[in-house]
């Protein structure tokens, strides 16, 4: 994986495709939630045959995507910038003029590597990662695809969308120009998570869990939810004395060192904290309910790997889009919701030990959550790339 753009620029009429001049340009970034679905997306395309270094990554600098190993064997550029604050406070207004700034360079920067690329088709994911592209596909004339994962579409999509030669929405009746109902692409590794006795006996010896526990997954995303964080912590102290169950704390960047030197003394219990969890797939498979926030991305995995969870929404998401994500599991019978105020580690244990004290429960929850994946979003998100780019998939020399 490269930090930015490799080697010369290709003549513009060069028929290959490859590192030098991608035939996708994935836009986008910053959180998992907006890295993952084109990352999938990719792997199908290079599953078709298309040289992996014909598919570029573009994202941001302080993004999960310039840390993460999931992009090894692609190229990949990271540009400048971040998110705007919606503080007016003094420190809010200091992280949007850096915002504003940081957007103007990449924007800068996109158009210049753009003019040297001249994509087949850009994938745009969303988020503030995602616009130096959008901008650089227009001036350029090249075909975008929007994915939109999301039950309300964030500002970035909204506007890519009214230009976009297609929009792939990961949930059914969202209002975009040129819509196609997709479902959310989840990568490979999660649609296929063993959940069978034997699968979870290997998934918690791969994490070091105990076998004869119930095991509980946190997780608030790549960046953390201090809420779920807090509460977590909380749980771990009022369950020290516990040997019957065993917690894996994926805490995130943000409250990483701080939960570190905070950690709970050892005692019965096992409990885990990590800062970011490379292997979702086998934590899908150790737990026996998970407790996440309620992103599209994490809804589709839990969904299509069958794990019962506790969801507590995001407050604030735009349009509360992470409350409509939850709502769709929970009136399926697959999570339980809990708001994000009501949450401490008291609610969590109770909410924990009444699903834990009912397997035949856990089991229908499992099977509700199953009942809204869409294990065909991947495939169909790539054959609508493949649609609107202007050039044929490029494919691999033998």
């Amino acid at each position: 994986m490269a930090g930015g753009a490799t080697g010369s620029a290709s003549s513009l009429t060069e028929a290959a495709y490859g590192p030098q001049r991608p035939w996708l340009v994935v836009a986008g970034g910053g959180t998992g939630g907006h890295l993952y679905p084109g990352l999938a997306v990719a792997r199908e395309l290079v599953g078709r045959g298309c040289p992996a270094g014909a598919v570029h990554f573009v994202g941001a600098r302080r993004g999960l995507e310039a840390r993460t190993r999931a992009l090894e064997g692609f190229p990949a550029t990271f540009l400048p910038g971040r998110g705007l604050s919606r503080s007016l406070s003094g420190s809010g207004v200091a992280v949007n003029v850096e915002a504003v700034a940081g957007m103007s360079a990449a924007v800068a920067r996109a158009l210049r590597l753009f003019a040297r690329w001249r994509p087949a088709v850009v994938m745009s994911l969303g988020g503030y990662a995602s616009a130096p592209c959008v901008v650089a596909a227009i001036a350029w004339r090249c075909p975008i695809v929007v994915v939109n994962v999301d039950a309300v579409a964030g500002a970035v999509n909204r506007w890519a969308s009214r230009v976009a030669a297609a929009t792939a929405v990961g949930v059914p009746g969202v209002d975009l120009p040129r819509a196609v109902f997709t479902g959310v692409p989840v990568r490979a590794s999660l649609a296929a998570v063993d959940r069978s006795e034997e699968g979870r006996r290997q998934a918690r010896h791969h994490l070091g869990l105990p076998d004869g526990a119930s095991v509980v997954a946190v997780s608030g995303g790549s960046l953390g939810a201090r809420r779920l964080n807090m509460a977590t912590l909380e749980l771990a102290r009022l369950w020290s004395g516990r040997s019957d169950v065993a917690v894996r704390h994926v805490v995130g960047r943000r409250d990483w060192d701080e939960l570190r030197a905070t950690a709970p003394a050892a005692g019965a219990l096992c409990y885990q904290q990590v800062e970011y969890e490379e292997d979702m797939a086998a934590l899908y498979a150790a737990a026996d309910v998970a407790v996440q926030r309620a992103g599209a991305n994490t809804v589709a995995e839990l969904a299509l790997a069958g794990v019962p969870s506790v969801l507590v929404p995001l407050p604030g998401s735009p349009g509360d889009h992470q409350g409509a994500n939850a709502r769709a599991l929970a009136g399926a019978g697959g999570a339980v919701v809990v708001a994000d105020e009501a949450l401490d580690g008291s609610r969590l244990a109770a909410e924990l030990d009444a699903l834990l004290a009912a397997p035949g429960r856990l089991a229908e929850m499992s099977r509700a959550a199953g009942s809204l994946a869409r294990p065909g979003a991947t495939v169909a998100v790539a054959d609508l790339v493949q649609e609107h780019a202007r050039a044929p998939l490029p494919m691999e020399r033998p």
